[in-house]
């Protein structure tokens, strides 16, 4: 099996990105895991992820697990931000939501997010 080369955990929190980055780590599917608090980091990540200099520093995520709710910028506030960018900036990243919130709003928001034809992403909330 092919390896990913790098995911993106987009998680304020610290015990979460731990225990993930433990997860990932053995299940050897992936090079590199880098870590950022909040949709503000993450869209500053991909933008520097698309300058060839910094390629060493901020390799292209191929998987984007994103935590709904943030400081600064949540998830559902990256993906309207994401979604402005511009067609080369943006990642081919598979986006998958994530979160421990019970609130049925949330749900019902991120499964129409999820049938939205202009940006690939499944939800862990069902």
């Amino acid at each position: 099996m092919k390896k990913i080369n790098c995911i993106l955990l987009v998680d304020d929190n610290e015990s979460d990105n731990f225990y993930h980055k433990l997860i990932i780590k053995d299940a050897n599917v992936c090079n590199i895991v880098k870590v950022v608090s909040n949709g503000i980091e993450a869209l500053e990540y991909i933008e520097k992820s698309n300058d060839p200099t910094l390629s060493d520093s901020y390799p292209k995520a191929e998987l984007i697990f994103l935590d709904i709710n943030m400081p600064k910028m949540n998830g559902f506030e990256f993906l309207e931000e994401y979604r402005q960018l511009e067609n080369q900036l943006k990642s081919k990243a598979l986006i998958i939501m994530l979160t421990t919130s019970l609130n049925p709003d949330e749900k019902a928001r991120a499964r129409e997010l999820k049938r939205s034809d202009r940006i690939s992403k499944q939800t862990a909330i069902d």
